[in-house]
C-alpha cells in the first residue's frame, strides 16, 4: 500500500488530488503504527544501581527470549546491576554481562515473563538515506514514546561520552530526548537497525544511533569473552558511496570508508594514512563500510602488519599498517 501510494502520478497542476494525499498519509501512519505495536513492548526502562544508590536512567531493548537486554554503556554507568521496567509495568532485577564504552553499548540479562515480546536485530547495511525509521524509548520518564523520521546519513563517526570515537553510527532526524538512550531505532520492516545513543542539544534534527551490525559484533564478544578486545587503526571512519566508474576501476564494491580524522600517535598516522584517504580493502578483504572495518579489526589483528588498499586523489595506493589494541576507556568515579 505504501509503494502504491508513493507511485501515484502527480497531476498537471503539481499537487496530488486529495484522495491520493489521504492514501499517502494513511500509508505512512500505518507503517509507523505497525512498527510501534510490534516492537514497542520489547523496549524497556533501564535504571542502573550502583552501591545502593540510583544510577543512570534510560531505555533498553529485549533481544532474546532468555532475557538479553541491549542498552547504552552510559546508561549502565559502570554499575553491575540494574532495574528493568517491562512494558506490562513489572520491575525486574538485571545483571550486567558486558559493557563497552568505546561503542556505548552494554548487555544485561533479566528474567522475562512467559510470552514477552522480543525484538529482532536487522542488517543495518541495507539502510539507505531517506529510509523511514522509528525511534522507541522512554524520554524524560514517559514510557513507550514513539518518534519517526528518516535516515539522514550512514557510517558516521561520533565521539562518545567516554571520549572515544564510535564508528558506523546512523544519523537520523527522529527526535530523541534524555531517557531515549538505549532505545530502539527500527526500520519499516520492524527490525531494529540501531540503538539510540545521542542527540545534540540545540541542534534540531540531529540524532544518532549505534548500528545493529556493530551491536551484533559487540554482543558476540560479550557472550564469548565478557568484554570486547579489538584492534584499532586510530581513525574516524565514514562510509561513503563510490561512483560506478571508480568501483569498476578498483574492483571495489559500491561503498568504501573515508578517513575523516587521523588520531595522533595511532597506527594510521604511523603508516602515513591521511584525512580524505578512501580505504577500499584491508589485507585483501573488501571494506564496504565502517561496520566491515570494525568486524575485520578483531583481536587477532592486534600487532599484525596489514596491507591497506586505498584511493588518494585518484591514485590507487597500498600502505602497511600495524593495528594497536584499542584500550578500554576508564570510568570516572
Amino acid at each position: 500500500m505504501l509503494d502504491a501510494a508513493l507511485e501515484t502520478p502527480e497531476p498537471p497542476g503539481g499537487a496530488l488530488p486529495e484522495p491520493a494525499q489521504e492514501m499517502l498519509i494513511d500509508a505512512y501512519s500505518r507503517a509507523v503504527a505497525e512498527v510501534a505495536d510490534r516492537v514497542g513492548p520489547a523496549v524497556v526502562r533501564v535504571q542502573s544501581v550502583a552501591s545502593g544508590r540510583r544510577g543512570g536512567f534510560g531505555s533498553g531493548v529485549v533481544i532474546s527470549g532468555d532475557g538479553l537486554v541491549l542498552t547504552n554503556s552510559h546508561v549502565v554507568a559502570g554499575a553491575r546491576r540494574a532495574r528493568i521496567g517491562l512494558s506490562d509495568g513489572a520491575d525486574r532485577e538485571a545483571e550486567l554481562l558486558g559493557d563497552d564504552p568505546a561503542t556505548d553499548l552494554a548487555l544485561l540479562r533479566t528474567e522475562l515473563p512467559r510470552g514477552a515480546t522480543v525484538a529482532a536485530l536487522g542488517d543495518s547495511k541495507r539502510l539507505k538515506r531517506g529510509h523511514l525509521v522509528v525511534g522507541i524509548g522512554n524520554p524524560l520518564g514517559f514510557e513507550s514514546t514513539v518518534t519517526a523520521g528518516i535516515v539522514s546519513a550512514l557510517g558516521r563517526s561520533l565521539r562518545s561520552q567516554s571520549g572515544h570515537l564510535i564508528d558506523d553510527v546512523i544519523q537520523t532526524d527522529a527526535a530523541l530526548n534524555p531517557g531515549n538512550s538505549g532505545g530502539a531505532l527500527v526500520a519499516a520492516s520492524g527490525l531494529v537497525v540501531g540503538i539510540n545513543t545521542a542527540m545534540i542539544a540545540g541542534a534540531q534534527g540531529l540524532a544518532f544511533a549505534v548500528s545493529s551490525n556493530t551491536a551484533r559484533f559487540v554482543i558476540g564478544e560479550f557472550i564469548a569473552h565478557g568484554r570486547v578486545r579489538r584492534a584499532h587503526l586510530g581513525i574516524a571512519a565514514q562510509t561513503v558511496p563510490l561512483s560506478r566508474r571508480v568501483a569498476l576501476a578498483t574492483h571495489a564494491g559500491p561503498n568504501a570508508v573515508r578517513i575523516g580524522e587521523v588520531l595522533a600517535g595511532g597506527a594510521a598516522e604511523q603508516a602515513g594514512l591521511r584525512v580524505g584517504d578512501i580505504v577500499l580493502a584491508l589485507d585483501g578483504a573488501a571494506v564496504g563500510g565502517a561496520d566491515d572495518l570494525l568486524r575485520l579489526l578483531d583481536a587477532s589483528r592486534v600487532g599484525r602488519a596489514l596491507e591497506v588498499s586505498l584511493l588518494r586523489e585518484g591514485r590507487l595506493l597500498s600502505r602497511t599498517v600495524t593495528p594497536q589494541e584499542r584500550v578500554q576507556p576508564a570510568r570516572n568515579g
